[in-house]
C-alpha cells in the first residue's frame, strides 16, 4: 500500500511538471515549438506501416529512406509512440537484413539478472493490473480449491521466474490446521547456451527459500524441455494429491498447425487432458498477430503494441529506468520476435480468447464458471487501485482485461470432459 501511495505521489509530481503523453498531436505532419525549437510532428504509425510494406516487397531504398525518417523521430525516452518506433523500426530493420533470428537471440543471451527483472516486473505490475490480478484470480481460486488437500501440486508451463508463486505460498501458510505440502513442477522452454535449465531451476532455489520462510513444506520438480516432448511419467504425479494445471500467457509460445503439420499446441493440451486435472487455470494473450502474411501481422501487431506502450504512457513518468528496462526486455523483445523472424523461429503466436476456447474445446475439455465472488473482487481492486482506462468484464466464463475498450488479456478455468 504504501508503494503504491509513493508511486502516485510521483505520478502527480511528473504529472504537474507538464510532461504531456503526447496523445492529441496532429495525426498528420506538421510542426509544433518545443523550448524554442520548430519540431516536425509526423505520423509514427503511418510512417510504420508504409515501411513494413515496402520490407514486404523487398523495396530496400524505400526502406532505409523510412527508416532514416522514423529513427529521426522516435526514441526509447519518449512519449508512447515514439517508444514504440523505436523498437518497431529496429525489428523491421532486423527483417530486411534477415538478422532477426540472431537479434532475438541477443535478447535472450543478454545476462539481465532476476532482480532487475523483478523490478521492471514490479513497475509493469504497480502501473498495469493484468498480471497481477491473472495471478490474484488463479491464487485465490487454487487457495479456496486446497483448502482441505493434504497435498497441493501445481504443474506450471510457463514458471519462468515463478513470480505467480510467493503470495500464494503466503496464503497456504496462514491455512487453518497449516500449510499443505507444496509440490511444483516448473516446466519452461530450455534457454540458449550450455545450461537449458539453469533459469528454471534457479527458480525453485527461489521458491524453496520463499517455502522456508514461511514454513510450508516444499517439492520442486524442474522441466526444461520442449512441452510437446513431455510425458506424464516426468511430472512425477503422486496418488491423492490435488493436482492443478497452471499456464498463463504461456501456451502461445508452443507452435501451431502453420508451423508443424502435428500441431505441437494441440499435443500440450492433449498432455495436460492426460494428467487429468483437478483444474487447469489457463490465461491468454487475446492477440491477432498470428497471420502469415506479414503486412496483416505487422499492423495487428502495431494496434496491440500500441495499447501497451499508451498504457505505459498514462500510468509512468517517462524518466522510470524500469519502464524503460521493461520495454526494451519485454516489448522490444517480443516486437523483434513477431516483426524480424519467421517459421519455427517465430515463437510469440497468439490466439483470440475465442480461438482457444474452441481449440480446448475439441481437445476434450469442459470449461468451468469463474468464482463470482473472485471476479466482483478482481473487478473493485482494478477499479480502486488502477488507472480508470482499464477495464474487467467477462464473456463466456472467460474474465477479459483490457485498456480504453481493446481486449487484451483473458483467463478461465478448465476440467477434461469426462471428468
Amino acid at each position: 500500500m504504501m508503494m503504491m501511495s509513493a508511486y502516485d505521489e510521483e505520478r502527480k509530481k511528473w504529472q504537474t511538471k507538464g510532461s504531456g503523453s503526447g496523445r492529441g498531436r496532429p495525426r498528420g505532419g506538421g510542426k509544433k515549438q518545443v523550448s524554442g525549437v520548430v519540431k516536425e510532428v509526423v505520423d509514427l504509425r503511418s510512417l510504420l506501416m508504409q515501411c513494413a510494406q515496402a520490407v514486404a516487397s523487398y523495396d530496400s531504398r524505400t526502406v532505409n529512406d523510412l527508416l532514416f525518417k522514423i529513427r529521426h523521430h522516435s526514441t526509447p525516452h519518449g512519449d508512447g509512440m515514439e517508444r514504440l518506433a523505436h523498437y518497431f523500426a529496429k525489428a523491421l530493420e532486423a527483417r530486411l537484413t534477415g538478422t532477426g533470428t540472431g537479434a532475438y537471440i541477443a535478447f535472450s543471451n543478454t545476462r539481465i539478472s532476476a532482480a532487475e527483472i523483478l523490478r521492471g516486473y514490479q513497475t509493469f505490475i504497480t502501473a498495469c493490473p493484468f498480471k497481477k490480478m491473472s495471478n490474484l484470480l488463479a491464487n485465490k481460486t487454487i487457495r479456496k480449491l486446497a483448502n482441505k488437500a493434504a497435498t497441493l501440486h501445481i504443474i506450471d508451463f510457463g514458471i519462468l521466474y515463478g513470480f505467480q508463486w510467493p503470495c500464494l505460498i503466503q496464503a497456504l501458510s496462514e491455512r487453518p490446521g497449516g500449510p499443505p505440502m507444496l509440490r511444483i513442477t516448473g516446466i519452461d522452454f530450455p534457454q540458449p547456451g550450455f545450461r537449458p535449465a539453469e533459469r528454471v531451476a534457479d527458480t525453485g532455489h527461489r521458491l524453496a527459500r520463499y517455502c522456508d520462510r514461511f514454513g510450508v513444506p516444499f517439492e520442486y520438480n524442474a522441466i526444461a524441455q520442449k512441452w510437446e516432448t513431455i510425458k506424464v511419467e516426468d511430472l512425477k504425479i503422486a496418488k491423492d494429491e490435488l493436482l492443478v494445471v497452471n499456464s498463463l500467457y504461456r501456451l502461445q509460445n508452443v507452435p501451431d498447425e502453420t508451423v508443424v503439420v502435428n500441431s505441437p499446441r494441440d499435443a500440450v493440451l492433449k498432455l495436460i487432458k492426460k494428467i487429468n486435472p483437478d483444474m487447469f487455470i489457463h490465461g491468454v494473450v487475446n492477440g491477432t498477430y498470428n497471420t502469415p502474411f506479414f503486412v496483416t501481422r505487422f499492423r495487428e501487431a502495431l494496434f496491440h503494441f500500441s495499447s501497451l506502450f499508451d498504457m505505459f504512457e498514462a500510468t509512468v513518468p517517462r524518466e522510470d529506468p524500469n519502464r524503460l528496462l521493461f520495454e526494451e526486455e519485454v516489448f522490444g523483445k517480443d516486437a523483434t520476435n513477431i516483426i524480424a523472424c519467421e517459421g519455427t523461429e517465430r515463437l510469440d503466436r497468439p490466439e483470440t480468447y475465442k480461438q482457444w476456447q474452441v481449440r480446448n474445446v475439441r481437445a476434450g475439455f469442459r470449461q468451468l464458471p469463474l468464482d463470482q465472488d473472485i471476479v466482483r473482487y478482481v473487478r473493485n481492486k482494478v477499479k480502486s487501485d488502477y488507472h480508470k482506462d482499464f477495464s474487467v468484464d467477462e464473456d463466456g466464463k472467460w474474465m477479459l482485461q483490457g485498456w480504453k475498450g481493446r481486449v487484451l488479456h483473458a483467463i478461465s478455468y478448465w476440467k477434461p470432459a469426462h471428468n
